[in-house]
């Protein structure tokens, strides 16, 4: 039993389970500021258009279809979805610019092919097993 709760404590501290976790509540609290944001801007402005209430319903035989609350979910959805879409671009921009940073950082060291030792890059002689380096060949 010590073994499984290890194991479930182990599970639990991955990085990848609390990123999980954090994305569900600010995703919990965005979705409110949403629902906000459509409750009291959007539906006023198609109220305005529409020259009645977004209440779009229909009564059939007692059930009550609710299709302005159907139309204002799919908006909710749409807006979430783009702020999610434009976050997410923008960090893959981000991470790709930081690895083109890296990229371009020219080597500073080489490996000596005799001791396989990590030596300067303009060395001509290992401080190491004191070899002859052979001389790089033009790309």
């Amino acid at each position: 039993m010590k073994k499984f709760f290890g194991e479930f404590k182990e599970f639990i501290a991955q990085g990848n389970v609390l990123d999980l976790a954090v994305g569900v509540i600010i995703g919990g609290a965005f979705k409110t500021i949403v629902d906000a944001l459509i409750e009291n801007l959007i539906n006023p402005l198609i109220a305005l258009f529409g020259g009645t209430d977004v209440g779009l319903a229909v009564v059939l035989k007692g059930q009550t279809f609710d299709f302005g609350k159907f139309i204002s979910a799919i908006i909710n959805f749409i807006i979430i979805a783009f702020i999610i879409f434009l976050i997410v671009k923008s960090a893959n921009k981000a991470k790709a610019l930081s690895k083109k940073e890296e990229e371009e950082e020219a080597p500073t060291t080489k490996v000596c092919p005799f001791c396989k030792s990590e030596i300067d890059i303009e060395a001509t002689k290992c401080p190491h097993c004191t070899a002859d380096q052979p001389e790089e060949e033009a790309e």
